[in-house]
């Protein structure tokens, strides 16, 4: 990719700083190691749980969902094994890059790993809010319209968008820089020497966001729709009770990706436009260790937010907050006293009116 000459000059440059040298001194390979065994059982937990829910389901929507989710648990798990791996291996030959990568080759796929293992839940998680939005404002061109295989090309269209930034350094000849802490590669940003060097992580944060806002927006409008709907239903609709497990899932997957993506998506757009000098070191890694932290939390919702958990969830805290909750019951039913009372009298009217005829049947 370059040649060794100007390779080694960049590590020299990287290492001459005192900023770089303390982070060299002071990092250590356990953090990603603990990372790594934690992300790795996490995932495989809840690929076993999705997988297993996958083959007894029979709604078409549930499996799209499941689908989504299933390709996002397998994209973090392979993201923890090959970028684990790569970590693993720099540690090894002690982040003593100009031994073991003279040509940048490692860096350059370290680099692209880290961008398409980033940008991928991020794309999955805002289809899977798509999806979810359309089945449940549109559910007649949801059923009729949508098959596998219109949402298998869109799985494999956010999978190639990810790859096409992914390698837009190495294409643009723009390759990625081993960062001041010497542990990780990612896109030039300390001494940009043009306007390129400043678009290409611009590119990754503005997707990056855009793709969190469009999770924000139709999770919103999602919401909003289910529980509108549920105030006009006098009777309680059936299949709803699988759009709240899913919606519950899915905000709770938009919260994880905010509060681990976007501190460092933000942060990246500063650093592009930032006066040059500023140390950067520990800041950045420990916004990339939080991002790493969405592929942990991702599954768990997926194990924790199961409709058996959320039903022990609610009926533990209705133990706990049973009287409350009577009041709050009892409250609900002087507001809607009327109705109440009209739904009885129906009822009791419809078991006058039955119980005569089932003992005239029987009798004759």
């Amino acid at each position: 990719m370059s040649a060794n000459g100007s390779s080694e000059t960049r590590y020299r440059s990287e290492v001459s700083g005192t900023n770089s040298t303390c982070c060299h001194k002071e990092l250590s390979v356990t953090a990603s190691v603990i990372s790594m065994t934690v992300g790795i059982g996490s995932n495989s937990a809840a690929l076993f749980i999705l997988l297993k829910s996958y083959k007894r389901l029979r709604i078409k929507s549930r499996a799209f969902f499941l689908l989504f989710a299933s390709s996002l648990v397998v994209t973090d798990l392979l993201g923890h094994l090959v970028n684990g791996s790569l970590v693993l291996f720099v540690y090894r030959f002690q982040r003593n890059w100009e031994t073991f990568d003279p040509h940048s080759i490692v860096c350059s796929i370290f680099g692209a790993c880290m961008v398409f293992f980033g940008l991928s839940p991020l794309f999955l998680s805002s289809a899977m809010a798509v999806e979810r939005f359309i089945g449940v404002t549109k559910p007649i061109f949801h059923s009729t319209v949508l098959s596998s295989h219109h949402i298998k090309r869109l799985l494999g269209l956010t999978w190639l968008l990810a790859v096409l930034v992914a390698l837009l350094p190495v294409l643009l000849q723009r390759p990625y820089e081993v960062q001041s802490s010497r542990s990780w590669c990612f896109f030039n940003m300390d001494q940009p020497k043009d306007w390129l060097d400043v678009l290409l992580p611009l590119i990754f944060s503005v997707l990056g966001l855009v793709a969190l806002l469009l999770s924000i927006m139709c999770n919103t409008l999602t919401s909003c729709a289910l529980l509108l709907g549920r105030l006009r239903s006098k009777q309680r609709c059936r299949g709803t009770s699988y759009h709240v497990e899913m919606i519950c899932q899915l905000l709770a997957i938009m919260l994880v990706s905010c509060v681990c993506w976007g501190p460092l998506l933000i942060h990246v757009i500063i650093l592009s436009s930032r006066a040059k000098g500023e140390s950067t070191c520990f800041r950045l890694l420990t916004m990339i260790r939080m991002a790493t932290w969405n592929q942990i939390l991702d599954p768990w919702v997926y194990i924790l937010l199961r409709k058996a958990v959320l039903r022990k969830i609610f009926m533990l805290v209705h133990g706990c907050c049973g009287s409350k909750l009577h009041s709050f019951h009892r409250w609900q039913r002087s507001m809607l006293g009327s109705s109440v009372e009209t739904s009885k009298s129906d009822c009791c009217h419809h078991v006058r009116i039955s119980l005569p005829d089932i003992t005239i049947q029987s009798i004759t």
